[in-house]
């Protein structure tokens, strides 16, 4: 049933035997969607040094939105591709670590569901509580798994996915002088955004002078962009994300360390909006259907993955730090609190 169900299951196989020894494969979990086990995989690439900076990619974090699993397939079939020839990507590798999860939930991948086989939505399922009133339902809800959006029951363990997940980050990306993580959704408005923390609470992340030198460095070398930096807040709140809950820890156990992770949120909106059959699909609400959209996506996020790439290499070059990380904090406040 997996890999027959889920095309994108069978690819990750494929560039995990096509990028030995380079990429290394770690098996983090198994998860069952009625048939065979399907293993939840973590790729990893580059330098083993623990104070190389690091980026993570992460995909397929909801199954029934497919478009973010393969936007995370795709760029790692550029670095695999590449692999191959590219002495410059070699160098860079020396002192960078690259970690991937494309399928974090292989198990809704498979049954075409944005949670698991659990019924608990990834996304909602960490111990973070808002302290502000959410959305009803689309903040997060322990009712039941029958409606969308469930965290799982009260007091319950994270499910084996989300355990996983942070398991991954906490090892891979925690403790280094930077690392940046990047997660690919789809599913909201007609823009793309860029969404950072906090998901729970309207306050300021702590890291915000960073993440705002990085949006300018970002906005000088590709002043034509459409994506919209925004903190999630800004649209609306939730219990139980997964990044604030992984932010929130690394800023607790690793002050030193600039941590900045990101959302791909995929304006899927504008695709229906250009194909309106694709309402009475469920996958069509989520991700392009017709195939020259479905490879113009997969073409125009590579230059965002392969910045973000570079500018974890290069970060000590951007990195504010005194009198300048004071003026990209209050740029930030004025762009994104008192301006707004």
């Amino acid at each position: 049933m997996g890999l027959h169900a889920a095309p994108e299951l069978h690819e990750l196989q494929r560039l995990i035997e096509e990028g030995r020894p380079h990429l290394g494969s770690h098996r983090l979990c198994e998860v069952s969607a009625g048939g065979d086990p399907l293993p939840v995989w973590g790729l990893t690439l580059g330098s083993d040094a623990p104070d190389a900076p690091a980026v993570g990619f992460f995909g397929g974090v909801h199954g029934l939105e497919r478009i973010g699993a393969e936007v995370v397939l795709a760029y790692l079939r550029h670095l695999v591709a590449r692999l191959a020839w590219d002495e410059h990507l070699h160098r860079l590798l020396e002192g960078l670590r690259l970690v991937f999860m494309p399928v974090v939930n292989p198990g809704g991948l498979v049954l075409g569901t944005r949670a698991n086989p659990q019924g608990v939505d990834l996304m909602r399922n960490s111990p973070v509580e808002s302290r502000e009133r959410v959305p009803m339902l689309l903040g997060g809800q322990r009712h039941s798994a029958a409606l969308p959006w469930y965290r799982g029951p009260q007091g319950e363990p994270m499910q084996p996915e989300s355990t996983a997940m942070c398991a991954f980050v906490e090892q891979e990306l925690w403790g280094r002088p930077f690392a940046m993580a990047l997660d690919c959704h789809s599913g909201f408005g007609l823009r793309d955004r860029l969404w950072f923390p906090h998901a729970h609470s309207p306050q300021p992340m702590q890291h915000l002078a960073e993440l705002h030198a990085l949006g300018a460095i970002f906005n000088s070398c590709h002043p034509h962009h459409r994506y919209v930096l925004e903190p999630q807040s800004r649209q609306y709140l939730t219990h139980g994300d997964l990044w604030d809950h992984l932010y929130l820890g690394a800023c607790a156990q690793h002050p030193q360390q600039v941590f900045l992770p990101l959302t791909l949120e995929l304006g899927s909106w504008l695709w229906v909006k250009k194909n309106p059959r694709q309402l009475f699909t469920r996958h069509g609400i989520f991700n392009p259907l017709i195939e020259h959209r479905q490879q113009r996506v997969l073409r125009e996020h590579t230059p965002l993955l392969d910045f973000i790439v570079r500018a974890a290499a290069s970060h000590a070059r951007w990195l504010p730090s005194g009198a300048k990380r004071e003026q990209h904090h209050a740029q930030a406040m004025a762009r994104w609190w008192v301006g707004a």
